[in-house]
């Protein structure tokens, strides 16, 4: 016996909005200061998201860390949020802007100095790096490195000690929770909160982290 297209398709229809209630009932209770209602959105969502960054960023960790940094991105401005859209659809935005910005910066910027030149190869041109550029962003790098280090080390210590270890030792997950003897979801857990509170920091001094 075939199914009904039109009966299946008015069945999503109904889970979608059934949904979009839910997230709204979880943003209300958020923006009334409930903290368990982001607690149940990024339970509902992280991983679909990573699924979503994966298709654009392959390293494992990576995508735990992005994802991480866009639901902080994206509580930090819930009051933002305009209810006549979907909130899945605000938060994949957020995430995929997030995600490119990261891909954006990883990329060597470079200026080519000459057309293209023809071998039996094939085209090969020359590129060096726009030296100019380079020493405004080492400058603009420097004083953003200052401002994140002393915010990290206004941290209290079981958030300034896993936020050193992945940022600067880059270490893993794994290997954080090795060293300071805690199980995984708890680093993990410490590495989101430690973000939240430096992205607030660092928010209020008008600086992007």
């Amino acid at each position: 016996m075939s199914s009904n297209p039109d009966s299946e398709n008015e069945s999503r229809r109904e889970d979608a909005s059934q949904s979009s209630l839910q997230d709204e009932k979880y943003v209300k209770k958020a923006l009334e200061g409930d903290q368990r209602a982001y607690q149940q959105l990024t339970e509902k969502y992280r991983r679909p998201l990573e699924y979503h960054v994966r298709k654009m960023v392959k390293e494992s960790e990576q995508v735990e860390d992005l994802v991480q940094e866009a639901f902080i991105k994206a509580f930090k401005n819930l009051e933002s949020y305009n209810s006549s859209y979907a909130f899945s659809t605000w938060l994949y935005r957020i995430t995929t802007n997030h995600t490119i910005d990261y891909l954006r910066k990883k990329k060597l910027k470079t200026t080519s100095i000459d057309k293209p030149i023809k071998t039996r190869e094939g085209e090969m041109s020359f590129e060096l790096p726009d030296e100019q550029a380079e020493t405004d962003r080492a400058i603009i790098r420097k004083q953003r490195k200052k401002i994140i280090t002393h915010a990290i080390d206004n941290l209290p210590e079981k958030y300034r000690q896993v936020i050193q270890m992945r940022h600067i030792e880059e270490l893993s997950y794994q290997e954080i929770a090795d060293k300071l003897d805690l199980p995984l979801g708890t680093v993990k857990a410490h590495i989101f909160r430690a973000r939240e509170m430096l992205y607030k920091a660092l928010k209020d001094k008008k600086h992007k982290f």
